[in-house]
């Protein structure tokens, strides 16, 4: 007896809302009529005044007029609804509403949908950099949802954003607003902030050396470029496909944005992606670059960095490479103020702030950005096969770049490098650093790598910076 009741209070519910979605859309077209006082009051238009009033001033008032009536309910009656109700009508309108129709004109939105579900599966269960991927994979549920109308890549269209179409505020999402953030460069560089307040620049500043080993690990960058313009891409879309090879997902968006924005969904997904997979990726290039002598190579405990060289480091960094390459000052401009707000001592408020509550906030809003881009158009086609793969070569190149320019180092120095520290050089900080400290205390257990590791992995988090700084400043926007 529940069972039935149950049952008959769904079919109820279902049938009151077929009734009312109709309706509700039927009050939007009607509209209601002037009442006779203010015909009275309203001039008639003698045909001379017709000819004098310009076309174009006639036209803009009647669709300002039209616009008006459209969006206003006052006034209206019931009766007019009532009089044209039916119930097939109103079913029918209800379908179409739906987003299975949708589905039915374009079967790339299912598509689209599992992806999303796959990338949400390695978020959340394999932990593949969730607290990016996760968000990202949201976004690209929510912006290919038929019907739902969340984001509009035609705002964008041309690489510029459409303010007139924002201004109205007609046809415009929640997405849509989000998604400025990235566009306009706000969220990577607010990222920056906090990466930098998280960032321990010490073994980097005790070890100057280790600068090289970064900026040698960028090389799989610039190679994945000529790359990406021997399998057709233009300049552009080369240069946001190469910066994959920095393994810095806020570096890739930022570029990207900038350069090749119709990428951005794709080359951040490879981003992420390929800086999960550090360690599946790194260990076998590794192995293959070095022999057994050299990955058992103690290296000398480092020296403490006292504080005052902390704080002018950070400085320092920004005045250089802000004169030297302007275009790349925004980033490493927000990932020294991070670092140097950490370093001071006297502002360990904000830095607390940037790390956790401005981290996370920017966090979620740059995934679900970037995952909205992610519509079938954009996604599902070749190019997108080639970003992946040219994503995998690009890691690749830059892991192995660190590895052979410690070992070229060691031929001049006397206190040895262990090779395995220079595939941190990619900036995927501290996972790169912790994989050269695993490797090689399988081959010494009493190795201890990791302060080692972690000069080259901050110093391609500059790197990366600077690399995507030279693109900009060589390809005209």
């Amino acid at each position: 007896m529940k069972s039935v009741k149950l049952y008959f209070s769904l079919l109820l519910s279902a049938v009151m809302l077929a009734v009312a979605v109709p309706v509700m859309a039927q009050d939007a077209e009607n509209a209601p009529e002037q009442p006779a006082e203010q015909q009275a009051e309203t001039p008639a238009l003698t045909s001379e005044t017709e000819a004098e009033a310009p076309v174009v001033e006639l036209a803009e008032a009647e669709e300002v007029a039209a616009h008006a009536v459209a969006k206003s309910t006052q006034g209206r009656e019931n009766t007019d609804i009532d009089a044209e109700f039916s119930v097939g009508k109103a079913l029918k309108d209800f379908v179409n509403q739906s987003g299975f129709k949708g589905f039915a004109k374009d079967w790339r939105f299912a598509v689209m949908i599992l992806i999303s579900f796959v990338l949400l599966y390695l978020a959340i269960v394999k932990q593949f950099e969730p607290l990016l991927l996760m968000p990202i994979a949201f976004g690209m549920l929510l912006t290919n949802l038929p019907g739902a109308e969340m984001f509009h890549s035609e705002l964008f269209a041309g690489g510029h954003v459409h303010w007139e179409d924002f201004a109205s505020g007609s046809g415009v999402g929640l997405l849509d607003y989000l998604y400025l953030g990235v566009k306009l460069g706000i969220y990577p560089c607010l990222i920056f902030i906090g990466v930098g307040a998280m960032t321990d620049f010490g073994p980097l500043i005790a070890n100057p050396k280790s600068l090289l080993l970064g900026a040698a690990a960028q090389i799989g960058i610039f190679a994945t470029f000529l790359g990406a313009l021997a399998l057709g891409f233009n300049y552009w879309e080369a240069g946001s496909i190469g910066i994959i090879g920095g393994a810095d997902g806020p570096t890739a968006i930022y570029l990207t944005s900038k350069l090749a924005p119709h990428l951005l969904g794709p080359i951040a997904v490879a981003a992420y992606s390929y800086m999960a997979l550090v360690p599946v990726i790194q260990p076998p290039i590794m192995k293959l670059l070095t022999t057994d002598k050299e990955r058992k190579i103690e290296m000398k405990q480092l020296r403490t960095v006292s504080q005052r060289e902390k704080i002018i480091f950070p400085i320092v960094i920004t005045v250089i490479i802000a004169i030297l390459l302007p275009s790349a000052a925004p980033l490493i401009g927000c990932l020294m103020l991070g670092n140097l707000m950490k370093e001071c001592g006297v502002t360990e408020r904000l830095s607390k702030t940037v790390q956790n509550e401005l981290m996370n906030i920017v966090t979620i809003f740059l995934g679900i950005s970037v995952g909205a881009t992610t519509t079938a158009d954009a996604f599902l086609n070749w190019q997108t096969l080639g970003i992946l793969l040219l994503g995998v070569i690009a890691f690749s190149f830059g892991s192995a770049s660190g590895v052979l320019l410690a070992k070229l180092m060691n031929l001049f120095t006397k206190e040895k490098i262990n090779p395995l520290i220079g595939s941190a050089g990619v900036s995927a900080v501290p996972m790169a650093a912790r994989v050269s400290q695993s490797v090689g205390q399988k081959y010494n257990p009493g190795n201890f790598l990791l302060m080692h590791a972690m000069g080259p992995n901050v110093a391609g988090v500059i790197g990366s910076a600077v690399a995507a700084g030279i693109l900009l400043a060589f390809l005209p926007l």
